[in-house]
């Protein structure tokens, strides 16, 4: 199986436990890793023989922007589920980043990953 990797997709959005977090946002970052066959399109040349990465950004961005969960781990796995309902690919990693959590005296990030299969659930 191929992979195809989507990397730093950063998107401000309204997820965080704390109600702050829904009403003011905060930038996450998103890498996708994805499991397909690409041998069809390396064949064909034809765009429609695998996942176009451009919808995969857009899903990630609609997801993030539009949604209020309380936890990062919803988030992640709303966009697992949208990823793999588009029918392309059989399996998805998603590597979800708060860039900036909201915890004192803390400068770093917070980054949690999924792997998620069709059929899963």
């Amino acid at each position: 199986m191929d992979t195809l990797n989507v990397k730093g997709i950063r998107v401000y959005g309204y997820t965080g436990f704390f109600e702050a977090e829904q009403f003011l946002g905060q930038w996450f970052e998103v890498d996708l890793t994805l499991w397909l066959d690409l041998s069809k399109a390396g064949r064909s040349d034809e765009l429609t023989d695998t996942l176009n990465y451009a919808d995969a950004v857009a899903i990630v961005q609609k997801i993030v922007k539009e949604s209020k969960f309380k936890m990062i781990e919803r988030l992640a796995e709303a966009i697992a589920d949208e990823i793999l309902n588009t029918g392309k690919t059989n399996k998805v990693k998603v590597s979800l980043t708060k860039c900036q959590p909201p915890i004192p005296d803390f400068d770093g990030v917070i980054t949690l990953e999924i792997l998620r299969s069709r059929g899963d659930g």
